[in-house]
């Protein structure tokens, strides 16, 4: 007597798709130099430059604390700093060395520049040179997404990034009023003697994958921004 066939049939939770981690992070999207969060609301980032103030005379410390209050004194909105530290990085610079070494004619300057990489290499390895980064975060909540209710809440916790983008207009419309404090934090930020330069989008996504990602992202360098890929750019109105 023939054995009867027997036919699995197709688990459906086996096909469906793992949840997006994307899901798990406030952030939207990321374009036009901007971080789109989930609630409709900005961000935008200012990498600034640090001052040694103990270094400074009694008065140069006194007139940055003032520059400082009245820096303060002229935002009314909320201002989040951020200290990065993290492992000095100083992969570039090695294969810079390794191509001038490969360029020198002269023995002896070869040899030479070989034992200086080599040297600084070993350096970094055993010393843990560490690398600090200053950043000022910007943000822009317009006064309708104050007043969003439960649902409206709950809905944006659990549904898609890409459902909760902003129509275009929209978007224009609330990156311009950030843009404007922007200028005014970096203008404030320069009366103190500090430089600062906006994070633009493959900016943006490195700092956010590096802070996701500490361990991987100093093994795995993350690809320029051309190369990404990303989902479509439907847009789903917010309100």
């Amino acid at each position: 007597m023939p054995k009867k066939k027997q036919t699995t049939e197709p688990n459906p939770k086996a096909n469906r798709g793992t949840p997006s981690t994307q899901k798990h992070l406030e952030i939207a999207e990321i374009k036009n130099d901007t971080v789109i969060l989930k609630d409709g609301t900005l961000r935008g980032v200012l990498l600034v430059s640090s001052i040694n103030f103990f270094l400074k005379s009694e008065d140069e410390q006194n007139a940055t604390i003032q520059s400082y209050m009245q820096f303060l004194n002229t935002i009314d909105y909320p201002l989040q700093v951020l200290v990065q530290s993290r492992k000095y990085d100083i992969t570039t610079y090695i294969k810079r060395l390794e191509q001038l070494e490969a360029q020198q004619t002269n023995d002896l300057l070869k040899m030479q520049m070989a034992d200086y990489r080599q040297f600084v290499a070993e350096l970094v390895q055993l010393g843990d040179i560490m690398d600090k980064k200053f950043y000022a975060v910007i943000p822009y909540d317009p006064a309708t997404d104050m007043k969003r209710g439960f649902f409206k809440q709950l809905y944006e916790v659990f549904f898609a990034a890409g459902e909760l983008r902003l129509k275009n207009e929209q978007f224009l419309k609330r990156k311009h009023m950030l843009d404007q404090r922007i200028g005014n934090v970096a203008g404030g930020l320069v009366g103190m003697g500090l430089n600062t330069v906006r994070l633009d989008t493959q900016s943006l996504i490195e700092l956010y994958y590096t802070t996701y990602n500490p361990e991987t992202s100093s093994n795995q360098r993350m690809a320029p921004l051309s190369d990404l890929q990303v989902e479509g750019d439907e847009e789903v109105p917010l309100s």
